[in-house]
């Protein structure tokens, strides 16, 4: 079966480039031997910087579940995860999840992900684009607010 879910996921990039949609990149997540969900790259046609195929797969199958955790769930990926994308994985915690190409086969196509890698080991206010942090104290209150309240699933 993991073969066939794969099968899909490569499907599906290569369709979205076929037609046009985006770049050649698919997912799908499954549960209980069944895709619930899918995704293809809309980064150029959604106009979304974040529409990359993990995240479009994680949100249909989230919505399809109606949870924010993909409990009992795998993913498919016809490329290995980007940092934002392994991010968003790691955050919707499947049991597993499983890549057909490599970064370093993206990379080759044009699609350079170890600049991110490498920015994101650098200290905030070195990076291509600076980050400067802004008023601390102040933002510790909505993290002491929430731990006080305590009413939400923790995730």
């Amino acid at each position: 079966m993991q073969n066939s879910f794969m099968a899909k996921a490569i499907e599906l990039s290569l369709e979205n480039v076929r037609t046009g949609r985006g770049g050649p990149f698919g997912a799908v997540v499954a549960k209980a031997g069944a895709i619930i969900a899918s995704g293809a790259n809309l980064v150029v046609s959604a106009g979304d910087p974040t529409a990359h195929a993990e995240i479009v797969a994680i949100r249909n199958a989230c919505k399809a579940l109606g949870d924010f955790q993909l409990t009992g769930c795998e993913l498919y990926s016809s490329c290995e995860p980007c940092p934002m994308c392994l991010g968003a994985i790691y955050w919707a915690r499947p049991e597993r999840f499983f890549f057909a190409g490599t970064r370093q086969d993206a990379a080759a196509a044009g699609f350079d992900d170890s600049f991110i890698y490498e920015q994101i080991a650098m200290p905030a206010g070195e990076r291509a684009i600076p980050a400067f942090q802004l008023m601390r104290e102040k933002a510790l209150e909505a993290f002491e607010l929430w731990k006080r309240l305590d009413f939400s699933r923790k995730y």
